[in-house]
């Protein structure tokens, strides 16, 4: 029962997370990169990189996710990830960052796209189709439905999956982030899921 129950867990946090990539155009969507100053129940009132203040209200049945860090050998063959990287001359991307999906999320945001982490980052959600050992570190061939990327994966760059946790483990000074979260009209966010932890540099 119980595993049954972890399962739908993250079969929902896949599909809300799904749902988050494909709203990301959307003129009312707003990707939330910020650290927490206070937490009221299920509204949290952040500040974003850029210093502006906002309330983010957590839906009651938003999953919650803790960013960990990892060991690289926890990346094999078939694993599904998502990349944050930066292109290089030769066409490769050079990986910062790194996240593991549980199993339930596999095909979230499959592809290749431009992404605002830093300028001309991109995220790339893929499988692990072969891992080398190089010189500048482990380089990773990912596909995906449309085509394939080689990634460079040096000593520096950050590797992570997700934990389950709950709103009550969010705390002031953490880092969180949300792919999608609905602008209302009174200037509120309504977060469908958030994730936080130090290890979120791929967002």
């Amino acid at each position: 029962m119980t595993m049954t129950r972890r399962m739908a867990g993250a079969s929902a946090f896949a599909l809300l997370f799904a749902a988050s990539f494909a709203a990301a155009q959307a003129p009312d969507v707003v990707r939330v990169r910020a650290t927490i100053e206070s937490v009221d129940g299920q509204m949290v009132t952040a500040k974003s990189r850029d210093g502006v203040e906002m309330k983010i209200h957590l839906a009651d049945t938003a999953p919650v996710n803790e960013i960990v860090k990892i060991p690289i050998s926890d990346i094999k063959q078939n694993s599904f990830i998502a990349i944050t990287a930066m292109p290089q001359p030769d066409g490769s991307q050079k990986a910062t960052a790194i996240i593991i999906f549980p199993e339930a999320m596999r095909g979230v945001g499959e592809g290749h796209r431009p992404w605002d982490f830093v300028p001309n980052s991109t995220m790339t959600n893929a499988a692990v189709d072969s891992i080398v050992a190089g010189v500048d570190g482990q380089k990773i061939v990912v596909k995906y439905k449309d085509g394939e990327k080689t990634i460079i994966v040096p000593p520096t760059a950050e590797i992570a999956t997700y934990v389950k946790k709950s709103a009550a483990d969010l705390k002031p000074g953490a880092k969180i982030f949300v792919a999608a979260a609905k602008k209302l009209p009174d200037g509120t966010l309504e977060a469908p899921n958030m994730s936080f932890g130090d290890y979120a540099v791929w967002r």
